[in-house]
């Protein structure tokens, strides 16, 4: 059931009245940093906070539509303000740029439309929330209108830690090559370990990264889904002012709990479907090999064949969230059509492939998932720690080698470090996979650590807890207390 806004609305029409707080939320795009937005708007509401979203228009897949329309229903008094994304003469682009970098280039210079809106609401905005993405481009609106930005930072603090030192690395670094990059008081990272589009300082996503590193010191805060126990040296390091001086305040606010909104579309085809549930409950405890890409990536066809031949040759059981498109595109594919009739034959009943939409929290959380093959989005990697799930991160793009290290030293997952990623000619083999697999799952030094984790995740959201606390205070700090 959807919601029919007008196509504007203002932000001053979503309030009562009185001193009850007015955020403005202002996301990106891509279904991975609308979670974490999207939790915590739930969870504000939740707090009685008078809350708005920008919604960007066209949407990027229908897919991000129907979360948003989602949200909305949940969540009846989150009211919607309806931007329209400006044309991006494409032309001015490489044929070659990254259309996920395309889109938040577009968002960026569409996002001065919202100087007005936010100038104009009766009562008034008190403070702006917006993506890290978009941070250059609104933080200086929101102070030209005084009017308090804080950043929602959608992956690990270590990636937070190399956002606000890059700029300064670059700087530093003059003309030459990039190298590795040494975060101070975090860890190196090696070159190949960067986010591929970090390596050319001409690329579009460079320029973004860099503009948002600097001017998110600018920032009156940030809010990271992380929590204290998994990272403590990336944020000890931004805390004390090690990496920037003087940088703004950094709330762990993680691991954020689902929307109704995502809980219900989970019900309608994840763990609420009665064949899943029924195929989970057949398998033994901790049996289970999860795989799931994320949806932002997808391997190649020959890739993906091999991940099958792995999966079946590992002899444990699997569920796959199979992915063929990327970038939030709907994938119209069939398992069939992809991996051939004759695989499917042959792990009925062990293996289990799906298209569907899966509520990834609620299937972490079953007691027959053993081990999650996972791209490294951090939003899965705090979903895997929290439901004690032993993550085996085959980094595909972006941050997720990263988040791969982070992970890694949390001692919350393993890294297959020598498999290739997007853009790579590496075939990883289906052996390679198998006998990796097998290695994950008997692990049980790293099952006992996951454990741990799972413990200290519990531990803080809940009263009293490092997050717990943080929210609160960064609730108590919106209202003025």
């Amino acid at each position: 059931m959807t919601m029919a806004p007008p196509a504007m609305q203002s932000p001053g029409a979503l309030n009562g009245g009185g001193a009850t707080p007015h955020v403005l939320f202002i996301p990106s795009a891509g279904i991975g940093h609308l979670t974490p937005v999207f939790r915590v708007i739930a969870g504000f509401s939740s707090q009685g906070i008078d809350v708005s979203v920008v919604t960007v228009l066209p949407t990027v897949s229908a897919a991000e539509a129907a979360y948003f329309d989602g949200l909305f229903t949940d969540y009846p008094r989150v009211r919607r303000v309806d931007m329209h994304l400006l044309p991006l003469d494409a032309a001015e682009f490489a044929a070659t740029e990254d259309p996920f970098f395309l889109r938040w280039e577009a968002l960026r210079r569409s996002v001065h439309q919202l100087g007005p809106i936010v100038a104009g609401a009766a009562p008034p905005v008190t403070a702006i929330i917006t993506d890290i993405t978009l941070t250059s481009c609104v933080v200086p609106i929101a102070r030209e209108l005084r009017v308090p930005c804080h950043v929602l930072f959608p992956t690990a603090a270590t990636m937070l830690a190399l956002n606000a030192h890059y700029p300064i690395y670059l700087d530093q670094l003059g003309a030459g090559p990039v190298g590795d990059v040494d975060v101070p008081g975090v860890f190196r990272v090696p070159r190949s370990s960067l986010p591929p589009a970090l390596l050319d300082v001409n690329k579009l996503f460079t320029k973004q990264f860099v503009d948002n590193g600097r001017e998110i010191a600018r920032a009156d805060g940030v809010l990271v889904n992380t929590f204290d126990y998994v990272e403590p040296a990336p944020l000890a390091a931004l805390r004390g002012g090690k990496i920037v001086p003087g940088y703004p305040p950094v709330y762990t606010i993680g691991p954020l709990k689902p929307h109704a909104a995502a809980t219900r579309a989970g019900d309608k085809a994840g763990t609420g479907d009665g064949v899943l549930d029924e195929w989970l409950g057949r398998q033994p405890a901790r049996s289970v090999v999860y795989v799931a890409f994320g949806n932002r990536s997808a391997a190649r066809l020959d890739q993906i064949r091999e991940i099958g031949a792995g999966l079946e040759a590992s002899g444990y059981p699997f569920l796959w969230v199979l992915k063929t498109t990327k970038v939030d595109r709907e994938d119209a594919a069939e398992p069939a059509d992809v991996l051939g009739g004759a695989f499917l034959e042959r792990v009925r009943g062990r293996g289990l492939v799906t298209k569907g939409w899966v509520e990834q929290e609620a299937l972490l959380k079953h007691p027959a998932v053993g081990m999650f093959l996972s791209h490294g989005g951090w939003n899965s990697a705090l979903e895997a720690s929290s439901a004690g799930v032993p993550v085996l991160v085959w980094p595909q793009l972006g941050d997720h080698r990263v988040n791969a290290m982070a992970a890694a030293r949390a001692g919350i997952g393993a890294w297959a470090e020598d498999w290739g990623w997007d853009g790579e000619e590496r075939l990883v083999t289906g052996e390679e996979i198998a006998e990796k697999v097998k290695e994950v799952m008997a692990d049980e030094k790293l099952r006992a650590s996951v454990a741990v984790a799972r413990e200290e995740a519990a531990r803080a959201v809940a009263e009293g807890g490092t997050s717990y606390r943080n929210m609160h205070e960064f609730i108590a700090k919106l209202k003025g207390a």
